[in-house]
C-alpha cells in the first residue's frame, strides 16, 4: 500500500436518542430493569499483559515528571446515524491491548519517578439502569456488553474507572498544562480540555511511534499470521477470478478471508484492473475485469490482534502475461530485487529505494521511455523517472499499514535500518493512458510488486516470499488456482 499523508478527523458520533424517538413509557422501563438472571465476572487477564505493562513502563522512563493522556478514540459516523465499525487507536492498544472505544489511557507521576496506569472505561451497570435498553451508542441491548470497571482492571492488569471520573480527572491535570502531554486527534472533547502544547505533545506521539519502529517475536508472529492469511486470501481471488466480472468481486472475495481470519483488511483493498492500476490508490473498484488486462491487487487481512500485511501482485487476468506487460514487470521485478538486496542493518532507511530508482531509470531508458539519459534523470534536482514510478518503495509495516507514522524524520525516513524492523518493498511502473511521451504499447499498463520484509542481525527476510513473484510463477499460480475454482465460500 503506497504511503500517503491525511489528517487525523475525529468526528462526533451519533446521538445517544434517535431524532424521533419519543422514550418508552415509565411502565416499560420499570419493567425492563427487573427479574434478570444475575450475572458472574468471566474477565480472564489478557494473553501478553505483562508485554504491554512493560510498553506503559518504557513510556514512563521517557516522561517520568509529566502526566500522560491517551485515547483510544470514538465511533466515527458513517452516514446520519450509522457508524463504521470500532477499531482502537493504534497507539492505545500497543499500550494497553483494550478494543472498546471511548476509553482512555492515564499515566500519572508518582513521586518515585514511574506513573500509575489508569484505565478509564464505559461503566457496565447491567440491566439495573435502562440505558442498556435505552442508549443507542452504548447501550448493551443495541451493541453488546461492556467490560465494565471491575473487569477491565481484572482483564487488563491496572487500575480502571468508568469515564464519567475522567472529566474531573483531566481537569485537575490541566491546572498545570505544563506537565500534562496529550495524545492529540482522536478525541476531540479531550483535546479541548487540555491546552495544547505543540512541541509536548508532538513528543508524545513521535516517541510512541518510534517504540513500534522495532518489533518484537511476538509482533513479528502475528505480521507473519496476517500474511499467511492474506496470501490465502489471494488464493481465494485466482480461483474465483475465472468467473469474476469485475473489481468489486475481487474485492468481495478477497474482504471475505479478512473477516474469516482475521479482525478486517488493515486498509482499504486496492483491487485495478486495465488502466485503473495507473492509480495508486484505486479503491472504487467499479470496473471490469477484461482478459488481457492486468489485475494489481494490492490487499492485506488484519489480524484480531490488529497487526497488518502489505501485499501487491500485479496478476495477468488471463494467465498470460503480454510481451509488453512482461516487459514491465520484468523491470519492476529487478528493481524489487536491488531493493530487498538494500535491506541491510545500518543501511539507510532511503537505501531499498535509491538502488530499486537506480534500476527502474536504466530499465526506463532502455525500453526507450525515458526521454533523456537514466544518469540525467536520477539527478536528486531532475527525478524524471518519477513521473512514471510516482512514490518511494517503502514504509514502516505493523499495527498501521503505515506505521510509526509520527516518528521523527531523522529517526525514520533518514535513519538506519535495524535488526526487528518490518518494512514494505514495493516499486512499481504507472504509464497513464494518455502520456504522449510513452509508447503507445504501454501505456495504461500499471505494475506494482509488494512485499514485507523483516530486517535481521544480517540482512533481511521476505516474510510474504510465500506468495509466487516471478513472472512465470504468478503465471503458473493463476493457472493452478484456475483449475480448481472457488473460494471460501465453497469450503
Amino acid at each position: 500500500m503506497i504511503e500517503a499523508t491525511k489528517a487525523l478527523e475525529a468526528p462526533e458520533g451519533p446521538p445517544a436518542v434517535a431524532p424521533h424517538d419519543e422514550g418508552p413509557p415509565q411502565a416499560l422501563l420499570d419493567f425492563m430493569v427487573t427479574q434478570w438472571e444475575p450475572r458472574g465476572s468471566s474477565a480472564q487477564p489478557l494473553a501478553g499483559s505483562a508485554q504491554f505493562a512493560a510498553r506503559r513502563a518504557a513510556l514512563s522512563r521517557r516522561f517520568p515528571t509529566d502526566a500522560l493522556v491517551i485515547a483510544t478514540g470514538r465511533r466515527k459516523v458513517r452516514a446520519n446515524d450509522t457508524t463504521y465499525r470500532f477499531r482502537p487507536g493504534t497507539d492505545f492498544y500497543y499500550l494497553t491491548g483494550a478494543m472498546e472505544p471511548d476509553c482512555v489511557l492515564v499515566l500519572t507521576p508518582r513521586p518515585g519517578g514511574d506513573h500509575t496506569s489508569c484505565l478509564y472505561v464505559e461503566p457496565n451497570p447491567g440491566r439495573s439502569d435502562a440505558a442498556f435498553f435505552t442508549d443507542r451508542v452504548n447501550g448493551e441491548l443495541w451493541v453488546g456488553p461492556r467490560l465494565g470497571v471491575d473487569e477491565s482492571a481484572a482483564r487488563f492488569g491496572m487500575t480502571a474507572r468508568g469515564l464519567p471520573e475522567l472529566e474531573a480527572a483531566i481537569a485537575a491535570l490541566a491546572n498545570d498544562p505544563a506537565t500534562v502531554r496529550v495524545l492529540r486527534g482522536l478525541d476531540p472533547a479531550l483535546d479541548a480540555q487540555v491546552p495544547p502544547s505543540k512541541e509536548r505533545d508532538e513528543e508524545l506521539a513521535a516517541f510512541l511511534s518510534e517504540m513500534r519502529l522495532v518489533k518484537d517475536d511476538t509482533e513479528i508472529t502475528e505480521l507473519e499470521r496476517a500474511i499467511a492469511s492474506t496470501k490465502r486470501g489471494f488464493e481465494d481471488v485466482l480461483r474465483a477470478l475465472p468467473a469474476s466480472t469485475t473489481e468489486r468481486y475481487v474485492e468481495g472475495v478477497f474482504n471475505l478471508r479478512a473477516r474469516v481470519e482475521g479482525n478486517d483488511v488493515g486498509y482499504g483493498t486496492v483491487a485495478a484492473a486495465g488502466q485503473h492500476a495507473c492509480i495508486l490508490h484505486w479503491n472504487a473498484n467499479d470496473g471490469p475485469l477484461r482478459s488481457g488486462d492486468l489485475l494489481l491487487l494490492d490487499a492485506g487481512v488484519e489480524t484480531t490482534t490488529l497487526y497488518t500485511a502489505d501485499v501487491t501482485r500485479t496478476i495477468p487476468i488471463s494467465g498470460r502475461f503480454s510481451p509488453e506487460q512482461r516487459a514491465i514487470y520484468e523491470l519492476v521485478l529487478a528493481a524489487q530485487k536491488a531493493g530487498f538486496d538494500a535491506c541491510m542493518p545500518g543501511n539507510d532507511f532511503l537505501a531499498p529505494n535509491a538502488a530499486a530508482m537506480e534500476v527502474i531509470a536504466h530499465g526506463l531508458e532502455r525500453l526507450g521511455i525515458l526521454p533523456m539519459p537514466a544518469e540525467e534523470a536520477l539527478r536528486e534536482t531532475n527525478l524524471f523517472y518519477k513521473r512514471y514510478s510516482l512514490h518511494n518503495v517503502s514504509h514502516m509495516l505493523g499495527l498501521d499499514v503505515h506505521d510509526c507514522a509520527a516518528a521523527r524524520k531523522e529517526t525514520y525516513k533518514y535513519g538506519k535500518l535495524e535488526a526487528g524492523m518490518v518494512l514494505t518493498v514495493e516499486p512499481g511502473l504507472y504509464f497513464q493512458p494518455d502520456d504522449a511521451t510513452v509508447p503507445p504499447r504501454y501505456r495504461g499498463i500499471g505494475v506494482r510488486i509488494e512485499d514485507d520484509v523483516l530486517i535481521t542481525t544480517d540482512g533481511c527476510r521476505i516474510l510474504s516470499d510465500g506468495l509466487p513473484r516471478q513472472a512465470d510463477a504468478v503465471e503458473r499460480w493463476v493457472t493452478e488456482c484456475a483449475a480448481s475454482p472457488g473460494s471460501l465460500l465453497d469450503r
